[in-house]
């Protein structure tokens, strides 16, 4: 380390922000808290209440709950407390609901039924689209033991992501469980842990390397375009193939799906069990009017298997994007869940069953953002201050338009006219006010219709036309100014 490394930052060096924590400007803050609202008024009307834990839980309560097993301490940000207990923030909404269930007890009427939303923290490598700090918005049911609940959890999750705006086609829920997964590894003799895994990372590229290159991946291994070998499951070519027609057992419906699955599960009691829960959960999807097309069974579902004890989904969104490469590209995965049942076991030594699915509202509104359907947020109307002396003119008619409701500011600065028009344009204001000596006068307010005028202004060649036409910019009594100024905001909104 040279003596420059060493020294400590001063002035300009010292406005750095950490790695993985995003400034949010107003756009993608209002756009997550829309997801939020529509998500939760989803929730709400399924019969879920709130629940609102804190951002701090106790360290060794969180060990359970992270997905990497060999380091169950790892991937959160801690610190002691004044009684030198280590307390961490929140790695997910799943943690701080079994600690809440295992604290109520028996007081807790059951099944639970919550749904929260908030910020959670993961002290994890930071990356494209991958952040240390990131909302999501849950839901729960704790003490349901019967697979109806988690088609519910499934159905309602499609309901959720069709009110933010996301249509048949667009999105896609897969469905898959655990126990049929591992029917499929008795199966072919997967017995050591080493092999069960290489072949969940296997079937895990299936969407991007296909059928082919995961062939490779669960027989002897595969050499990828850079030239790096990656070691796979020792299946023989039998096995490969039995493994590979689970895997694409997908059909055009889910009772398709579950014939195809009956004949590529094979005879174990794991398969049967787990052929049997899918077909559970397919029937109450029915009754619950899920459409074929927003949730379908995926046996090539495997992420979160080992953390899951049963069934277990994902949502992806499926529109494709144009990114500034000029490439395109899937947005993929903004959601999951399953069954835990051992969600409280760690405090209790009790299994309770529960189910839950959670919609990661900060990826959500970011893809959003990027296909362009945040939505266009207006600014305030901005009134010029053109007299610098005295601005209880421009104050005065802001608390006027404020008063009605109308979302407005008054310049606060010592500039011009030209950089107070430029700036209400940067503040994306759908009007401004203007009252110099003349206005004040007559009693009058000029308005100028920031959006009409710019349309107006391309069909006009020169300056001085410009000057005379003075688009988009109307003249009114004062008192007339409110109803004006609304019939502006409300045209363009």
């Amino acid at each position: 380390m040279s003596d420059k490394d060493s020294q400590p930052l001063s002035g300009k060096d010292l406005a750095r922000k950490p790695r993985g924590f995003p400034d949010k400007r107003e756009g993608l803050i209002h756009a997550q808290a829309e997801l939020v609202g529509k998500v939760t008024a989803v929730y709400r009307q399924w019969g879920f209440e709130a629940l609102d834990t804190g951002a701090f839980e106790y360290a060794d309560a969180l060990g359970k709950f992270l997905p990497d097993d060999d380091r169950p301490n790892a991937g959160v940000f801690s610190l002691q407390d004044d009684d030198e207990q280590w307390i961490s923030l929140r790695y997910d909404l799943t943690a701080p609901l079994a600690r809440f269930v295992a604290e109520a007890g028996q007081s807790l009427g059951k099944p639970f039924r919550r749904y929260a939303a908030g910020p959670v923290w993961r002290n994890e490598k930071p990356g494209p689209g991958r952040f240390r700090e990131f909302w999501q918005c849950d839901a729960d049911t704790v003490g349901a033991p019967g697979f109806h609940a988690d088609a519910e959890m499934i159905a309602m999750g499609a309901e959720a992501l069709r009110a933010v705006g996301m249509e048949t086609g667009e999105f896609v829920l897969r469905v898959n469980t655990r126990r049929l997964l591992n029917g499929v590894l008795d199966g072919v003799g997967a017995s050591s842990a080493e092999t069960r895994l290489a072949i969940l990372r296997a079937l895990d590229k299936l969407d991007r390397l296909g059928s082919s290159g995961v062939a490779d991946l669960l027989g002897k291994g595969r050499m990828d375009e850079s030239g790096d070998f990656t070691k796979g499951a020792g299946l023989d070519a039998d096995k490969v193939k039995t493994v590979l027609a689970f895997a694409e057992a997908g059909a055009a419906t889910r009772a398709e799906t579950l014939a195809n699955l009956s004949k590529a599960t094979g005879s174990t009691e794991e398969g049967k069990a787990g052929l049997a829960e899918l077909e559970a959960i397919a029937l109450a999807l029915d009754a619950l009017g899920a459409p074929e097309g927003d949730v379908v069974i995926d046996p090539s579902v495997v992420r979160g298997l080992e953390y899951y004890t049963g069934p277990v989904y994902e949502a992806e969104l499926l529109r494709e994007v144009t990114g500034e490469d000029g490439k395109t590209y899937r947005i993929g995965s903004i959601g999951g869940g399953g069954r835990y049942d051992d969600l409280v076991a760690r405090f209790t030594g009790e299994t309770v069953p529960a189910t839950g699915f959670s919609i990661g509202i900060s990826r959500l509104a970011s893809a959003l953002q990027i296909m362009g359907e945040t939505g266009k947020l207006d600014g305030p109307v901005v009134v010029l201050n053109l007299d610098k002396e005295n601005p209880s003119t421009a104050l005065s008619i802001a608390t006027d338009l404020r008063r009605a409701g109308i979302r407005a500011e008054a310049y606060m600065g010592a500039s011009g006219m030209r950089p107070q028009m430029k700036y209400a344009d940067r503040r994306n204001a759908p009007a401004v006010v203007i009252v110099g000596e003349d206005e004040m006068a007559k009693g009058t307010v000029t308005i100028k219709d920031l959006e009409m005028g710019a349309l107006k202004a391309k069909a006009i060649k020169s300056n001085e036309e410009y000057r005379e036409a003075r688009p988009g910019q109307i003249e009114v009594p004062r008192a007339e100014m409110v109803e004006a100024i609304r019939r502006i905001v409300e045209a363009q909104a």
